[in-house]
């Protein structure tokens, strides 16, 4: 060893000149890049700003906002893990890097290292007709029919969960925080919602605890190696994308056999077995793209994802939201009370739900107040002229910020203001460009009336059944992530049963008959 180390020695001064020159190397890589733009003007080697980043999320962004602002360019850079990076501010760039998702400008990424992480599968990656065919594919999904059945399934275990809450916090007689219980019970609500009785129980063990790998190794470095949290997150994605394919194939058989959909696998299945039909009847020789098990699956994961986590930060903050305005409180708690009564038993309906037009506006301005995923990240394949002055270079990360169009434009956009949404102002049309919580162009997301009726439902009935209040303390409302953001005290509340009786509901097995 010594002898080894010996035979190094000589060339010790080599390796470090040969080190320091790839180091000048990337710092002289990285200014050419920035040029003018607002961002450091030294970084890291390798590793950049990706301490600051991973240690606090808000802070980061934060201060890459005001640097932008204060530019009057409406963006700044920056240097993470041998990536350059760019933060749009101005909801125009915004827009205009959402108008270029094409092989020869931008790919939308969902993820700094999505890629790698989600799998082959992906809606997020796609472009062009195949994109444009897989939504049509995918557009039976959500036709008011779907919708219905969807409602029923997610009160249910709205119910169950909101019941279990309570029970929770009569017996510690101290306020709990309520964001990993609203991720479980959006994980429920997902499963069923989506897969049904096709996912088993012993499954779903299974499906949970992948889930949580992949949630932690979202926020971390991607070090892909042996027993690293990102290694753990994407093998874990290749097992839950391989379950949903199970249950895919599943979902065929059952719809083969003429029964009726009760989750929403069953309605795209029901239409896909359709095409293949057709396909087959006039002569085709291989099925229609996209409806292999293994596709599937992966689509679904895309689902599940953009469902579970972006939905559960919306129940936090209107939980944190409706606390501090209770004014709106108010009013919520009386459109619904003249619509629907939790001693009457009955789901609420589809009809029902569109009638408590306050409590929409509520839900809207919760998505544009705080808009879960706050960052919508692509990737410039080619060199992209995004203003007069300034080309986004190939290879860099672009960060459209939905959180700083959501208080662009709007009238008082600081103000949590439910009724800039109401037919009278009609804020949301007015100034639509700002309104970016559910993305644009062609990526716009393509579940937004699902998961708006998941959130003006929880509203409805959290409000309802449940006496709440928050353990208000010093920044427990300040911004974290966790992927998507949420309270920074995990959303502590008390909880009491607020209805003389739950509603008896229908079990979630005998809606699916």
């Amino acid at each position: 060893m010594s002898t080894f180390i010996s035979c190094l020695l000589p060339f010790t001064p080599y390796l470090f000149s040969f080190i320091i020159f790839l180091i000048l190397l990337e710092q002289i890589s990285y200014l050419m890049k920035k040029r003018f733009i607002p961002g450091p003007t030294l970084v890291l080697p390798f590793l950049g700003n990706a301490i600051p980043l991973v240690k606090n999320p808000t802070k980061f962004w934060d201060l890459q906002s005001t640097i932008a602002k204060a530019s009057n360019l409406g963006i700044s850079v920056n240097y993470i893990v041998g990536n350059f990076i760019v933060f749009i501010r101005d909801t125009e760039l915004s827009h205009k890097v959402f108008a270029n998702v094409r092989p020869n400008a931008f790919h939308l990424v969902g993820h700094p290292f999505g890629k790698k992480l989600f799998g082959e599968h992906n809606l997020i990656y796609m472009m062009g007709q195949d994109h444009k065919n897989l939504r049509r594919r995918i557009a039976p999904n959500f036709t008011p029919k779907a919708l219905s059945t969807y409602t029923a399934l997610q009160q249910i275990i709205i119910l169950n969960h909101l019941k279990t809450w309570v029970n929770l916090s009569e017996q510690k007689k101290s306020p709990i925080p309520i964001r990993i219980l609203a991720r479980d019970m959006n994980l429920d609500t997902s499963q069923t919602v989506f897969v049904g009785p096709h996912l088993g129980f012993k499954a779903r063990e299974g499906f949970e605890r992948d889930y949580f790998l992949f949630n932690v190794g979202l926020m971390k470095l991607p070090f892909d190696f042996p027993g690293t949290a990102f290694r753990n997150a994407r093998l874990a994605v290749d097992r839950l994308t391989g379950t949903l394919a199970t249950c895919t194939e599943m979902s065929k058989l059952k719809m083969e056999k003429g029964e009726e959909p009760s989750c929403l696998i069953d309605f795209w299945m029901q239409d896909t077995l359709r095409e293949m039909a057709e396909a087959n009847y006039a002569g085709g020789e291989s099925p229609p793209p996209f409806s292999s098990n293994a596709e599937i699956g992966g689509y679904l994961f895309d689902f599940l994802f953009a469902a579970q986590d972006a939905s559960t930060s919306s129940l936090l903050w209107a939980v944190t939201l409706l606390d501090s305005h209770p004014e709106v409180l108010a009013k919520v708690r009386e459109e619904v009370a003249g619509i629907w009564s939790p001693e009457s038993d009955e789901l609420i309906t589809a009809e029902q739900l569109r009638e408590m037009k306050y409590t929409q506006t509520v839900a809207r301005e919760v998505v544009r107040y705080r808009p879960p995923a706050t960052l919508v990240p692509h990737i410039a394949t080619e060199e992209f002229p995004l203003t007069e002055s300034y080309k986004v270079p190939k290879g860099a990360i672009v960060f459209p910020s939905v959180l700083e169009s959501s208080f662009q434009g709007f009238t008082e956009p600081d103000r949590f203001d439910p009724d800039r949404f109401s037919e009278e102002r009609q804020e949301d049309q007015i100034y639509k460009r700002n309104f970016l919580a559910f993305g644009a162009g062609a990526h716009q997301c393509v579940g937004q009336r699902y998961a708006l009726n998941h959130l003006v439902l929880f509203i409805a009935m959290f409000v309802t059944l449940i006496d709440f209040k928050r353990d208000a303390t010093d920044g427990c409302d300040e911004i974290t992530y966790v992927p998507t953001i949420c309270p920074k005290d995990d959303c502590r509340v008390y909880l009491s049963r607020r209805c003389a009786q739950y509603p008896s509901f229908p079990r979630t097995e005998q809606i699916a008959k």
